[in-house]
């Protein structure tokens, strides 16, 4: 029976990328053309290179986002912006708001309700450690610090209402 139930957990983990923060094995796209867009809200995300987000899918197609927010609502909900929901996500990179550099999504620490705001408004800001977004919460008047596994769908949604293109 152990051996069940261990394959079970095994494949609950492969299957859903909320569970457990797995090591990335590749990195990022480097280089973003001016014709990408973002696979939520379609803007072109070239010229927010400091909001960028991308998910590198199981069959190697990357996405690319002008933020957090909506990469998460394409996490939370793929089919609905022309995704799969067979195709599992691999890695989550998002840019760390104050090095500006690719980090882990899943290991990242998320501030929600600060003044600063990306190219669609209202913005989860990540940071690479819980002591970074703590010091940027107090420094810009943010609610909240969400690590990776306590993003829920209502808080992105609840970023998205109203929000429109810069």
């Amino acid at each position: 029976m152990n051996k069940y139930l261990r394959l079970l957990v095994l494949i609950a983990l492969a299957i859903n990328p909320f569970l457990s923060p797995r090591p990335t094995t590749a990195e990022p796209l480097a280089e973003i053309s001016a014709t990408q867009r973002c696979a939520v809200c379609g803007m072109f995300v070239a010229k927010y290179q400091d909001w960028l987000a991308q998910i590198r899918l199981a069959d190697g197609s990357i996405q690319v986002f002008d933020g957090c927010k909506d990469m998460l609502a394409y996490v939370f909900q793929p089919a609905a912006y022309g995704g799969s929901t067979a195709n599992t996500i691999k890695e989550i990179w998002v840019k760390d708001y104050y090095a500006l550099d690719w980090i882990d999504g899943r290991t990242a620490w998320y501030v929600v309700g600060s003044d600063i705001h990306g190219p669609m408004g209202h913005e989860l800001l990540p940071f690479a450690s819980q002591a970074a977004a703590e010091a940027f919460l107090k420094d810009h008047h943010g609610r909240e610090i969400i690590p990776f596994a306590g993003l829920t769908e209502a808080v992105v949604e609840s970023l998205r209402s109203g929000q429109r293109m810069k």
